[in-house]
């Protein structure tokens, strides 16, 4: 590497990626047909079929859904995608401000206006994405329960990304300290501008395995103009989603080499953001595969869930059911394992070549410290609070 910064045209190779990266993602733009689903979407008339494959259903493989019947699983399915895309929202706030930032951080330099012209696409298709998922999550909650209960107001981009994170007013405090100044920075280093997006790739790669699955749903419907537009949203945002991982991908692995070798302070700052996302990824959920939440920040979200009209139970069968879904071994859990160890996997494989960073980021053993075990006793731990203060 040298030790100034190499114009985007003195690296063809490099260049001619983010050009053609850049023009199909144009030509391919779905905002327009997400646009006109979200427009057309009414509950009543998808309300009795499923929108994602039967395992990607809210608790699938869990106790509750053993003794659910077909119309409940049937809502469960529904609402692993409001809470799914729920997830996604929040993540999509944060990269369209970290876009721009980054942007700034490149925008200085020669050749950099592709990149830029990149970043601001994408943008655009966040925006439209966040509109799909909030108008269907709020229209389907609201017919629901009456309330929203995934689904929560709009956020600014410093909040906690995870949605259900183990954390605390002082952890959440220091997170939002912790973003603001990442952001500041960056916008004023081409190197950590670059930086961010082996982050965004890492986070993007998981949602990838999941939303591959997602988006198959509706290729594989045997009626696509007919398919629930919830699916055919999933296939839409992956289709955009995969144009956004290459650009993460070229940005991180090959737009750095034109620059100068990292100095120890950046080196810093981009092994600390890759541990602060290890440990966002840190958990693994029962109760949804696929989304790295802290279940015990779920049990109120659940218990009110069973006490709705959809399930109608007492109190104390409620709290029975979260104890034996959250507490017990079952298929679901083991999933949602499954899907965690297949994300750590890959994000290795990911940042392998990136020789500035630190042992424990490329075998991402904070995040491989977790296990079963560890989740079985943590939820056993939480339940027992949780039992006491609903009592």
């Amino acid at each position: 590497m040298q030790n100034t910064i190499q114009k985007l045209s003195e690296n063809p190779t490099t260049y001619r990626k983010l050009q053609i990266n850049h023009t199909r993602n144009k030509q391919q733009d779905h905002t327009a047909l997400m646009d006109e689903a979200t427009a057309n979407f009414r509950y009543e008339d998808c309300q009795k079929e499923y929108w994602n494959p039967e395992e990607f259903s809210l608790l699938y493989g869990t106790a509750l859904w053993e003794q659910s019947s077909p119309h409940q699983r049937v809502i469960l399915n529904h609402l692993y995608w409001v809470a799914y895309y729920s997830q996604i929202v929040s993540a999509e706030i944060a990269t369209i401000y970290f876009n721009q930032t980054s942007a700034a951080g490149l925008y200085a330099h020669e050749d950099f206006r592709l990149i830029c012209d990149t970043l601001d696409l994408e943008s655009s298709q966040e925006r439209a994405h966040i509109n799909a998922f909030r108008t269907i999550a709020k229209q389907v909650e609201q017919a629901l329960f009456g309330e929203l209960i995934f689904t929560y107001p709009m956020r600014g981009p410093f909040t906690e990304t995870i949605v259900y994170a183990d954390t605390n007013a002082l952890k959440t405090w220091w997170k939002k300290i912790q973003l603001q100044y990442f952001g500041l920075i960056s916008a004023n280093n081409t190197f950590l501008a670059c930086q961010y997006f082996t982050v965004r790739g890492v986070r993007t790669l998981n949602g990838k395995l999941v939303q591959h699955k997602l988006s198959n749903y509706y290729q594989k419907h045997p009626y696509s103009e007919t398919a629930p537009i919830p699916a055919k949203i999933s296939y839409y945002h992956f289709l955009d989603e995969s144009f956004h991982f290459n650009s993460s991908t070229i940005i991180s692995h090959d737009v750095v080499t034109c620059l100068p070798p990292p100095t120890a302070f950046e080196s810093l700052v981009a092994n600390l953001g890759l541990i602060g996302c290890q440990r966002d990824h840190f958990h693994f959920s029962a109760a949804i595969n696929g989304i790295f939440w802290y279940d015990p920040a779920l049990y109120d979200k659940i218990y009110k869930l069973l006490r709705s009209p959809i399930f109608s139970m007492s109190d104390n069968d409620a709290k029975e059911m979260i104890r034996r879904c959250f507490t017990e071994e079952s298929e679901g859990l083991h999933r949602s394992f499954s899907t965690h160890q297949e994300a750590m996997a890959s994000y290795k494989v990911y940042v392998e070549k990136l020789d500035y960073l630190w042992q424990q980021n490329r075998e991402m053993s904070i995040m491989g410290a977790n296990s079963l075990a560890r989740y079985l006793a943590t939820q056993k731990s939480a339940f027992q609070r949780f039992q006491n203060y609903r009592n």
